[in-house]
């Protein structure tokens, strides 16, 4: 690998060669879900992303801290935030207890998650479990003199910070333009200024979850959990921020202004945004009638859905475009990254049952060597230049080209050197399993069960048994597999179509 990790900054808003704070050690906070409804699919595109770019930093040699938070209180209505917190408004829908409602879809989340390949993080924190950090960290920032207490709240003073930091650093916002676009709304009469956001609110009766603090019961706004759970577990200043685009603003605003206004230091060196989702070409959304979650996906239970689709397709089209641009889902798009990733399936295993014979007498192809060393090299170069998992998956295909070409006249292997195959077979394996996380979608058990329909198919074959030859082949595309009579004898494959 010859290109050095380049990722877009955010906050800079160019590439930037990635070079840790602690080398070889490497902080990363990715803003996870709050659980008080099913995961959508607009969940699972920063949960992939971000896998990859945790699994190609441990490729790399890093030892990565990765920090994924769960929101399971504070998380209100709102730009503002301010309103009714999501988890309480969903218990009192299902006439549960708050946390039976983490618990429930805390779980959920996981289940999908695990099916997609995402490796869980080093650490995943609660909010509800740093409640006493929280409250720490907004005395903390009250004795700087850069929040106030309101009527039992407390708020963060946006202009006074403004006046030692600038207040929309990250997404570009001018202070005096926001106040100028800001709606008056119901609740802000407490509040100095309406960009001010509440650091602790004040429970109201009918809040169901409340804590004791220094300014009476209440609960933590929603931007001062990430603040406290990236800096106690990744220190002040750490590595790398990550998240979607709609948080950018103004969530991670908030938590730049919070740890700058308590301990005077920049929280973050890389922030790092995935772009958006649509679907057929439209914002997702209940009210559209085109709010997708994971579930139906994989299960095809949506009108929009003609079909269902397996998680591994799913982590592969998200994957075949570039993060930072608008991903839309459609099924045409769905059917394609199916056909795609089967390719590669059936690429990856030809080349892992591969093994290469040395013919002495076979002529050097050194084209081809040439340009199978480049394309390996290029897989990394694509993920180097910004994590551009769609420019290598280009690449990738064009190897599938090469594995199947050697397939299919097994005697032009020994064209190229044994030394060229390994790194092939090898580079090829680690890229698609362990740096993309794409996986087999097969029972652990079916290989033998095949493997015998295979044997009855030779032998009903040899003895002329069309009918049976053509029963099992209709079995085998039942199951989306397909039997192929090659040169090297009976085998199957995934079916591409």
């Amino acid at each position: 690998m010859t290109n050095s990790l380049k990722l877009y900054n955010t906050l800079t808003r160019q590439k930037e060669t990635f070079e840790p704070l602690n080398p070889p050690f490497v902080g990363m906070y990715v803003c996870g879900p709050t659980v008080y409804n099913d995961a959508h699919i607009g969940n699972a595109r920063p949960a992939v992303v971000f896998d990859v770019l945790y699994r190609y930093l441990q490729f790399l040699g890093y030892k990565v801290r990765y920090v994924r938070n769960i929101t399971d209180v504070g998380h209100l209505l709102g730009e503002t935030n301010e309103g009714e917190d999501r988890i309480a408004k969903q218990a009192r829908l299902e006439q549960l207890e708050p946390m039976e409602i983490v618990y429930r879809y805390t779980q959920r989340y996981h289940e999908v998650m695990d099916k997609l390949q995402v490796k869980r993080p080093s650490i995943e924190p609660t909010a509800t479990g740093h409640i006493v950090e929280q409250i720490n960290i907004v005395q903390q920032i009250l004795d700087n003199g850069l929040a106030y207490i309101s009527e039992g709240s407390v708020y963060f003073d946006i202009e006074k910070y403004n006046q030692k930091h600038p207040y929309g650093e990250l997404s570009g916002r001018v202070i005096d333009e926001l106040i100028n676009n800001t709606r008056n709304l119901d609740g802000q009469d407490a509040k100095k200024s309406p960009l001010d956001f509440a650091l602790w609110k004040k429970a109201q009766p009918e809040h169901l979850m409340r804590w004791q603090s220094p300014w009476g019961e209440g609960f933590p706004g929603w931007h001062i959990e990430c603040t406290v759970m990236s800096t106690k577990y990744l220190g002040e200043t750490f590595d790398i921020h990550g998240g979607g685009m709609d948080l950018m603003f103004p969530h991670h605003e908030c938590e730049i202004a919070q740890a700058k206004a308590a301990t005077n230091k920049p929280p973050v060196r890389y922030w790092l945004h995935n772009n958006m989702i649509t679907i057929n070409g439209e914002k997702m959304s209940k009210s559209a009638g085109n709010f997708v979650t994971i579930a139906e996906l994989l299960t095809g239970e949506h009108p929009i859905l003609e079909q269902s689709y397996s998680p591994m397709t799913m982590r592969f089209f998200i994957l075949q475009a570039h993060y930072r641009s608008t991903l839309d889902f459609t099924n045409f798009g769905l059917q394609s990254a199916q056909k795609g990733y089967k390719k590669i399936m059936n690429a990856l295993r030809t080349i892992e049952k591969m093994e290469y014979s040395p013919d002495e007498k076979a002529e050097k192809d050194e084209k081809n060597e040439t340009q199978i060393l480049q394309l390996l090299e290029n897989l990394y170069k694509g993920l180097n230049d910004d994590l551009n998992t769609a420019l290598s998956i280009g690449h990738l295909f064009n190897l599938v080209k090469k594995i199947n070409g050697f397939y299919a006249q097994p005697q032009t292997l020994s064209q190229i050197s044994a030394t060229t195959f390994e790194q092939l077979k090898n580079t090829f394996t680690i890229f698609v399993r362990d740096i993309l996380g794409l996986i087999e979608e097969r029972p652990d058990n079916q290989e033998g069960l095949i493997q015998v329909l295979l044997q009855e198919y030779a032998e009903a074959k040899n003895v002329k048994n069309y009918e049976k030859v053509d029963t099992l082949r209709n079995y085998f595309k039942t199951n989306g597999l397909i039997i192929k009579d090659t040169k090297q004898g009976i085998d199957w494959s995934y079916d591409e179509n």
